[in-house]
């Protein structure tokens, strides 16, 4: 593995947040062509590289992804035989699923929910090409560039597959070249995952199917290519095929008619899926093959290169070793750090998130990759965990831009979640309905799908755990206009809980706490004043007075929000276990290393628990039961153990626990697969791909180097040993408004900058000492009075 130097072509924060209901499988405008080569040199690029191809009943696990957050694919990189799984992340099952079960909770399975599912299975046939005829094979994931490469020699021919989604161009692209006289005799073959019919267009070089699930979402692919340098290119059968080509540029497009509007049902109903998916193809293979990767890579890198990390360097042979069996060298027992893996891991995680989000629906349990059709638990949207920790990277990364697809989706669910709160929240045989009687506003199940349907049971908090995520986006970015556009969801989860709260009395105090209510995902199932729910609530109503005030409107309501929020049950130490309470009881009533933190939610992703907040009690009660969780769990729960040790600057512990994470998977409970995908075990014989610890994992880490709330950031919270003797940190995002560089050596800081993308005031310290920075939206100062 290559990583490169960190400090490469760093660019600011940009991109604005534009909420639409535009289908996200729509025509664009002509892309715009960079004049020169975008490319990062492959000697100074990040990468991660295999000297064998993907197994392809393993390619979950070893398969190397590419997205353009609508369509993406793994690669499996058979020199003879290319399998992409192809999907379009809006190509989904299921509908609105309103009847409810017998116990009042939702429908959960692949007909009523929904399913994620595969668009299409690409498979690239080139005959005698056969790994044992070839030399010198490898394939790289190329972080800096957003490629994924195969080369290898046969005979003295080099051959070069290049693989990436284009989002100008909006498809996917396999690009055959070679140097050395060689030609390329092979098809490309389109196949449904769902009994679809391919058909071909033999004039226009084309290979097609479109079709419509039994909810009536419409959809298509298409295949085609072109030939550079001589060759010639036919349709037949289910495949396209080239004959004695010097290059070659595969397409492969497709897409939905799902819009996201509940008006029209979350479809866009003039949408031809078929007439776009062709046109789109073929546009692109009427562009030269490097233009449409020079323009894939030069939009690719205006996002990546936002953020520069440097953790150390690596020993030279670590450098030397492929990327897997790097994984299983820094395991085994004493090894040396190696830093260089370390960033890639995070860089990884950034590259995941500009692949998986964009213009269409945010990433769910597996983001845009699937083996199959069946993915556990839908493929869907989690949210008592999955979805916001998908989304606590963006910011935190210079990756602004990729959180609008959260929010997106959010509003335009609203509609559909408040009807079927109003409607069904209060059904008499669900167990957590409002014993007042009474209901407003929305919430949703702990599972939920594209069009307003949600999944399994209900979720009380969830509304506020993802109004917790929106504002946060505010908090990094000051975007006021983003903040009008999420204030209905911040009012309606507000509205609900007014309606839901209930009285009692405490210590002789009469306080507000949760109704009936189970906290994620243990113990009794009708406890009430769980901490989870009481914290994010205490934080929901901070959030949306400080909302109200900023923009100006609905004052008397959030004055009445407000006193709500003075009168809420907020959680205690227990005098039995020293633990900060779960349950309004001394006792444990769950798992004592149960996998969720939930509630500790405000000790990470919320600030009301914190080492600087004067209440040391409540601080050792956290840490009492961040200790009794233990070290070892999934790796979404350990990369959440880990922000919350950086919360606590403990450095060791969140590094042990990145540690974990980087693990390498072969059999066990948890850890990294070959190609970095997070792997948990479920059976023996069986494990599942989750993307949440691959985003919460990089989330822990810039925590470790950067702690922010509004009005506050702290340098080098928790800076590991074996990052600490040299270090850069460039273009990371803090709440308040502001952007980070820094460079540190022996674990003191001796560079940091501080950079206005918003905000005007705040307080910077390091190792105990602090200063008040002002600046204007725009400007910069380096904090030169802080180095030590």
């Amino acid at each position: 593995m290559s990583t490169g130097p960190s400090r490469r072509h760093l660019l600011g924060l940009g991109g604005a947040l534009a909420l639409s209901a535009l289908p996200a499988f729509s025509a664009h405008a002509a892309p715009r062509r960079p004049a020169d080569s975008p490319l990062v040199p492959a000697a100074d690029a990040t990468t991660l590289w295999y000297p064998e191809p993907a197994d392809e009943d393993l390619l979950i696990e070893q398969g190397l992804p590419l997205g353009n957050g609508r369509i993406g694919a793994l690669a499996g990189g058979d020199p003879a035989r290319e399998i992409l799984h192809v999907t379009d992340a809006t190509l989904w099952t299921g509908g609105a699923n309103t009847t409810l079960d017998s116990d009042g909770q939702f429908p959960y399975g692949r007909d009523d929910f929904g399913s994620f599912t595969l668009l299409a299975r690409v498979t690239l046939d080139l005959p005698g090409h056969d790994r044992a005829a070839v030399t010198g094979y490898r394939r790289t994931l190329d972080l800096s560039n957003g490629l994924v490469t195969t080369t290898y020699k046969k005979g003295k021919v080099t051959y070069v597959r290049e693989m990436f989604a284009g989002a100008a161009d909006d498809v996917i692209v396999i690009r055959l070249t070679q140097s050395g006289g060689g030609r390329f005799t092979g098809s490309a073959i389109l196949s449904g995952t769902h009994g679809e019919t391919t058909g071909v267009d033999r004039d226009r070089h084309l290979a097609s199917f479109s079709d419509a699930f039994a909810n009536g979402l419409r959809y298509a692919a298409a295949v085609t290519a072109t030939t550079h340098g001589g060759g010639t290119v036919s349709a037949t059968g289910t495949r396209v095929t080239f004959t004695d080509c010097a290059e070659v540029t595969v397409v492969v497009s497709g897409g939905t008619d799902y819009a996201p509007d509940h008006t029209t049902g979350y479809r866009a109903p003039d949408t031809d899926c078929l007439a776009l998916s062709t046109t789109k193809a073929l546009a692109a293979a009427a562009t030269p093959g490097t233009a449409l990767r020079d323009t894939h890579v030069a939009d690719y890198r205006s996002r990546y290169d936002r953020l520069g990390l440097d953790l150390g360097p690596s020993s030279k042979r670590q450098r030397q070793l492929d990327t897997w069996s790097r994984l299983k060298a820094r395991a085994a027992a004493g090894s040396a750090a190696d830093p260089e893996l370390e960033a890639s891991y995070l860089q990884f995680g950034r590259y995941l998130t500009i692949c998986g989000s964009r213009d269409s629906l945010p990433m769910g349990l597996q983001g845009l990759w699937l083996e199959g059709n069946t993915p556990d638990w839908m493929g869907d949207y989690h949210t008592d965990i999955n979805i916001q920790m998908n989304y606590w990277l963006p910011d935190r990364a210079a990756l602004t831009d990729t959180f609008p697809a959260f929010a997106d989706y959010c509003l335009a669910q609203l509609p559909a979640w408040n009807k079927v709160t109003q409607e069904r929240f209060n059904d008499p045989r669900n167990r957590y309905r409002n014993t007042s009687g009474k209901v407003a506003g929305w919430t949703v199940a702990f599972s939920t799908n594209p069009y307003g349907g949600l999944g399994w049971w209900w979720h009380p908090a969830g509304n506020a755990w993802l109004c917790e995520s929106l504002y946060e986006h505010y908090e990094f970015t000051q975007d006021t206009k983003y903040l009008a556009r999420i204030l209905p969801l911040l009012k309606g989860a507000c509205e609900f809980w007014q309606a839901r709260l209930i009285t009692t009395t405490v210590d002789g105090r009469e306080v507000l706490i949760d109704d009936h209510d189970w906290s994620p995902e243990h113990g009794p199932q009708d406890a009430r004043g769980i901490t989870y729910t009481q914290e994010l609530l205490w934080s929901l109503f901070g959030h949306y007075e400080q909302a109200c005030r900023t923009l100006g409107r609905d004052h008397d309501h959030a004055a009445a929000v407000g006193e709500l929020r003075e009168r809420l049950y907020l959680p205690k130490v227990s005098p039995t276990s020293g633990w900060l309470e779960e349950w309004m009881s001394e006792d444990n009533l769950g798992e004592t290393t149960h996998r969720h933190l939930s509630p500790l939610i405000n000790l990470f992703p919320g600030d009301r628990i914190r080492p600087d907040a004067g209440n040391p009690e409540l601080l050792e009660g956290a840490t009492a039961l961040l200790t009794a969780r233990g070290m070892e769990s999934y790796g979404w729960a350990c990369a959440w153990r880990a922000a919350c040790w950086a919360r606590l600057k403990d450095a060791d512990k969140a590094y042990q626990l990145v540690l974990t994470n980087l693990k390498p998977w072969a059999g066990g409970t948890t850890g990294t697969a070959m190609n970095f995908f997070d792997m948990y075990r479920v059976s023996d014989n069986r494990a599942i791909f989750q993307i949440d610890a691959n985003l919460g994992t990089p989330t822990a880490m810039l925590e470790m180097l950067v702690y922010s709330r509004p009005g506050h950031i702290e340098l080098l919270p928790a800076l590991p040993e074996a990052w600490s003797a040299s270090g850069a940190l460039k273009g990371a995002g803090a709440r308040g408004g502001f952007t980070v560089d820094m460079k540190w050596r022996n674990g003191r800081l001796r560079e940091a900058t501080l950079h206005s993308v918003g905000g005007r005031t705040t307080r910077v310290t390091v190792g105990g000492r602090g200063v008040d920075v002002r600046l204007e939206p725009g400007g910069s100062v380096a904090l030169t009075r802080l180095l030590g």
